[in-house]
């Protein structure tokens, strides 16, 4: 994987220099890959020399160039030519090999790096980063961008290389041989290379048109995608094909508008290459007539300018190619120089060694552009003590959890673990110390087994069922179709909301955290499931801190201490007898879920 030092340019600089920059490390293989590039052009445009060279010995015979190095014998002469032919196309054979493996190794291993680097770079970013952006917008730039960025390497830089390589050998021969004619072959380069910048210029502008269109479409894909179920329920397929005729609708008309001016760039150079063309055929030929240039040496100048001149046309393609790679490779490095908002402590935290003492001293925040959602807040939870945490919907209960994983950093105030303050300890052992059974739980699309045993993915089979086990899971599971081996399909949709609870509890489970947050782990169950999954919090409970955020008072009755939130603030807290003395919010709310009034 690369490191962060490869991809620190500024935005500002050209997308190609940002890559060539990032494929730094990769400098030895782009050297040898452009030096058989060259090679392999420079023999292809051998033969029409060679063909010139047997024409000079047809028409001259022992008068022949050859002849005039030594071979007067004719058929010695086209022996040599035809030994050369060979050597020629098999050197031209090779380096077409060898070229064609290490870009595409080149353009596997750049794609590769991109993927897994911008992966490991979202997942670094804070969830703030991903509520701004869908899911098929990062999709696209991980997918597409990369893949677009992957054939350009495959064919667009080998073929810039190579024409750049025949401009230069081919003007060098035009100008050796017969200079008098060598500038109408050279008149046209100006233009070509004038018009190619200029498209490019144009172009440019419309293919990041392009690239945003067709990542709002995937967006609306992956979205449409996740919710099928809820579309289905509401009849709204005609709807979601309509949205989804606009958005790709959209993506076609950008597409249309890069490529009608991309397509006008071939017909263009071709006019362009065709007064070059017509003055050598034209100047050319009289100038061999008259015998001031040969006829094998004219025969050279036709071949080679069409060999010069008709490949130019090719550059449109080239640089539609290269124009779609650099929208692309900007999407990419931009999403690599996102910074990273929360960075990691640097104290160990080694997880055995964790009491769970947490402590939250006048601690504020608020989402980007609302207001605070938890303001000078303070809150002791002590070391082994269950604590519960309850109030009304968006009082700030699941914010809390969010920035005790640090998820979000808060704006002010400290919150410390065992006495140290979060922000100092390592991210990834602070997580690692904390074990969250969300309401919302999320299940891989694996088996019941990896999806028990994700995050603690060295634990044994034996491990897993015992866990299993004490969540009060095994039984279901070993009535599934393939046991513990069973499929349960993306997001756990193949699981009763029940069943997706209790294996998310059996793998906290075997996590085995110094400290166990529940967040509303039964309001979305039947009451037979939620007195199951309470037996199960009752065993995994004990002997370490535990916070549960709750809606159901009956589920936190008895932890050590209750606090009622509101409005972000705390404004009471104690055991539930005591709450219930009190006659205040708690009170009113148990009175409500008893049905008391």
């Amino acid at each position: 994987m690369a490191s962060n030092s490869r991809r620190k340019l500024p935005k500002t600089v050209h997308p190609l220099k940002r890559l060539l920059h990032y494929g730094h490390p990769h400098r030895q293989q782009i050297r040898l890959a452009t030096i058989c590039s060259i090679l392999n052009k420079t023999f292809d445009l051998a033969p029409p020399v060679l063909i010139g060279v047997a024409v000079d010995v047809v028409v001259k015979q022992e008068d022949s160039l050859l002849a005039q190095w030594g071979m007067k014998d004719i058929f010695g002469q086209f022996l040599i030519l035809s030994i050369l032919t060979v050597i020629i196309w098999i050197l031209e054979s090779v380096f077409e090999y060898a070229y064609a493996r290490l870009w595409r190794n080149l353009g596997q291993t750049i794609q590769h790096e991109l993927r897994l680097d911008a992966y490991s770079h979202i997942q670094e970013l804070d969830i703030a980063y991903f509520e701004d952006r869908s899911t098929g917008g990062l999709m696209s730039i991980l997918s597409d961008d990369i893949n677009q960025l992957e054939r350009f390497l495959d064919f667009g830089a080998n073929e810039i290389i190579q024409v750049t390589t025949t401009v230069v050998i081919i003007g060098s021969v035009f100008f050796f041989v017969a200079p008098s004619v060598a500038w109408m072959a050279m008149l046209p380069m100006p233009f070509i290379l004038w018009g190619s910048v200029a498209f490019q210029r144009l172009l440019a502008p419309r293919y990041a048109e392009v690239r945003e269109k067709v990542s709002l479409l995937n967006g609306q894909l992956s979205n449409n995608l996740s919710g099928i179920t809820t579309i289905k329920s509401f009849t709204a397929e005609q709807y979601e094909a309509k949205r989804i005729e606009r958005e790709s609708e959209a993506y076609r008309q950008s597409n249309r508008r890069a490529i009608k001016l991309s397509a006008a760039f071939v017909p263009l150079i071709r006019m362009i290459i065709l007064v070059g063309f017509t003055a050598l055929l034209l100047y050319g030929g009289m100038e061999a007539v008259a015998g001031k240039m040969s006829v094998g040496s004219y025969s050279v100048l036709v071949f080679l300018i069409q060999r010069l001149l008709w490949p130019l046309t090719r550059l449109g393609e080239t640089f539609d190619q290269y124009q779609r790679a650099m929208a692309s490779t900007t999407r990419v490095l931009n999403l690599l120089d996102t910074p990273i908002a929360i960075h990691p402590g640097d104290k160990p935290l080694p997880v055995a060694l964790v009491r769970g003492e947490v402590e939250l001293r006048n601690v504020t925040f608020a989402y980007r552009d609302r207001s605070p959602v938890i303001k000078n807040l303070s809150l002791h939870i002590p070391a082994g003590k269950t604590i519960a945490i309850v109030g009304s919907t968006g009082s700030g209960k699941s914010t809390l959890v969010k920035l005790l994983l640090r998820l979000y950093e808060i704006e002010s105030g400290t919150i410390t673990l065992d006495g140290i303050e979060l922000s100092e300890l390592n991210l990834k052992d602070l997580r690692q110390a904390i074990g969250l059974v969300s309401q919302d739980v999320f299940l891989f699309h694996g088996t019941v087994a990896e999806n028990i045993a994700y995050g603690t993915f060295e634990a044994t089979p034996a491990e897993i069922i015992e866990a299993a086990k004490v969540a009060e899971a095994h039984e279901f599971i070993t009535q599934l179709p393939q046991g513990y081996e069973t499929i349960v399909g993306e997001r756990g949709q193949k699981l009763s909301g029940g069943q997706r609870q209790r294996l998310a509890i059996a793998r906290a489970i075997l996590k085995n955290p110094p400290i166990l947050i529940l967040d509303e782990a039964t309001s979305a169950v039947d009451n037979e499931t939620e007195a199951a999954i309470q037996r199960s919090l009752e065993r995994i409970t004990q002997n370490r801190t535990t916070i549960a955020i709750a809606h159901r008072l009956s589920t936190v009755r008895n932890a050590d201490c209750i606090y009622v939130m509101e409005h972000g603030k705390l404004i009471e807290w104690g055991r539930h007898e005591q709450l219930l003395d009190q006659q205040g919010i708690y009170a009113s709310l148990w009175r409500v879920q008893m049905g008391l009034r």
